[in-house]
């Protein structure tokens, strides 16, 4: 990109799957990056000691930085999007919330990403909100015991989802910093997602460039690599820079071929963070 402000980090849940996962951290190395994000990379909420050592494990072989984890949101794959605002999986999600901080202490990782959850159908959206904001909370606290911050993102695809733009993520900050008095809460600003929405991104950036505390990036239509697509993701990056975000900058995009031909567009020299 244009002057490349940012650091770069991959996200694993997407790219390198020709791989395993446990294999992905080496492969990403082998590609240039040293830093990686993953979405929740176990099937249960809390998995065995075993399993977590060898996710922690692959990282630290691979010299690569975990630089964000999504606290387990349900099974993706039949729609789920998360558990916060979920009353019937309370426990599940706070029972999650310890094993997630823990990952980030023993890999340096401080971004959290918490999926807000679909909306259920029987009408219950302010129960919904109430646990979500109490949810938010106490990941919150927990995350800040090891200088972390809880991502609240807004999500497209997802028709029950109800946090579309960025201004309903930012209400959701609001209010948990002013019920609860936590505020190491912080904005996932995807370009990718604010688009598809129909968010004014200009207006985003301008308006809550000191909210936002993580970046995203893919191409629209098609959530593919850059250069796929319509956005103008080099002018998003400068006038996030010029705005002052200085953070990582993460690709979260689906290869329209392979990874490694996907990644055409970012030499390998510009891959490694700082």
């Amino acid at each position: 990109m244009a002057g490349d402000p940012f650091p770069y980090a991959v996200n694993l849940s997407l790219l390198f799957t020709e791989v395993p996962l446990l294999e992905r951290p080496a492969a990403a190395r082998e590609a240039g990056f040293t830093a990686a994000e993953f979405w929740w990379p176990f099937a249960e909420a809390v998995p065995s000691d075993d399993a977590v050592d060898a996710f922690v494990g692959a990282f630290e072989e691979a010299g690569v930085q975990l630089i964000g984890l999504n606290f387990f949101a349900g099974d993706m794959a039949a729609g789920d999007r998360g558990l916060v605002s979920l009353p019937d999986r309370r426990a599940e999600f706070r029972d999650n919330v310890d094993v997630v901080v823990g990952i980030g202490e023993r890999l340096g990782c401080r971004a959290f990403n918490a999926l807000y959850g679909n909306r259920s159908h029987d009408g219950g959206r302010s129960a919904q909100d109430e646990v979500a904001l109490e949810n938010l909370a106490l990941a919150g606290r927990a995350a800040g015991r090891v200088g972390g911050t809880v991502l609240v993102e807004p999500v497209s695809g997802a028709p029950d989802y109800p946090l579309l733009i960025a201004a309903d993520a930012v209400a959701v900050l609001d209010r948990v910093a002013a019920d609860t008095g936590v505020t190491n809460l912080g904005l996932l600003c995807d370009l990718y997602h604010l688009t598809v929405n129909g968010d004014d991104v200009d207006r985003v950036i301008d308006d809550h460039a000191e909210r936002i505390a993580h970046v995203q990036i893919a191409d629209a239509p098609g959530r593919h690599e850059p250069g796929t697509g319509t956005i103008d993701l080099d002018g998003r990056l400068e006038q996030l820079a010029a705005a002052g975000y200085s953070g990582w900058v993460a690709l979260e995009y689906k290869p329209s071929t392979t990874t490694a031909e996907s990644l055409g567009w970012l030499p390998r020299e510009r891959r490694a963070g700082a």
